[in-house]
């Protein structure tokens, strides 16, 4: 796999721990120059803090990206300091209660697609909006086990992440011959800190998901890094709107 991304930019929203410092890290250890994203922006540029301490490039950045101004911002604080947008990886996020349908709230719902699915589009927007500039660029969104299959308790996260999916193809073909590929990629669970989280919230619902997993264990957030950044390489030049699934063989059934 080839990733040496000397001389490129990436831009990784909800980069301020788990899945999304991973992805940013391995971005920088494989050459580029790296924006993280995320809506507490102490957290943010601390992260990035650490980076440039190992010799790396890195930019701290507040993002919400429930605001698209706030999006456009960051994408346009991006540009200005490294000069163009080569990858983006759309990681942030959010759960909801786990609760019967007939029982949610819809501030719960709306506040889910808000991040997971209408901040998964205002950041492929002005991310594309550069890359378009550029006629080149790779975007990974980030979906989730739960985009692929239903799990009970979770309408609108389950929602959201189906959501991503749909958008992703459609943006996909949209760009195809514009020397822009995106795809999505369903992570199963994996040890971050939003899974403890929810494993103190909900212990016997969770232990009951770890424990179906094929391969016996939760994927570590590296697992989840590497699979990004072989969806921006050259080696995945001819993936197009695909969703690839490290889940540890969940979706498999």
């Amino acid at each position: 796999m080839n990733t040496d991304f000397r001389y490129k930019v990436a831009f990784v929203t909800g980069g301020a721990g788990g899945i999304g410092y991973a992805t940013a890290r391995a971005f920088a250890e494989a050459g580029a120059a790296v924006a993280i994203a995320g809506d507490h922006e102490d957290a943010a540029k601390s992260a990035a803090a650490t980076l440039t301490k190992a010799g790396y490039r890195a930019l701290g950045l507040r993002c919400d990206v429930a605001d698209e101004a706030s999006v456009a911002a960051a994408i346009d604080a991006t540009v200005g300091a490294f000069g163009r947008l080569d990858f983006a990886y759309n990681n942030a996020g959010l759960h909801a209660p786990s609760v019967e349908t007939a029982d949610a709230l819809a501030s719960d719902f709306d506040r889910v697609i808000a991040v997971n699915l209408r901040g998964v589009w205002a950041c492929m927007k002005h991310e594309l909006r550069q890359m378009r500039k550029q006629g080149s660029g790779a975007i990974v969104n980030c979906s989730s086990q739960s985009g692929l299959a239903g799990i009970a308790g979770l309408g609108a996260y389950t929602a959201s992440k189906h959501g991503v999916i749909g958008l992703t193809k459609a943006a996909a073909l949209e760009y195809a011959r514009k020397g822009i590929r995106i795809n999505a990629i369903c992570p199963g669970t994996v040890d971050t800190p939003m899974v403890a989280k929810a494993m103190a919230d909900h212990p016997a619902e969770m232990q009951a998901v770890i424990d179906d997993i094929p391969l016996g264990r939760m994927g570590t957030p590296e697992e989840i890094a590497s699979a990004v950044l072989w969806l921006c390489s050259p080696g995945a030049g001819f993936m197009i709107g695909q969703v690839v699934a490290p889940d540890g063989g969940y979706t498999a059934r």
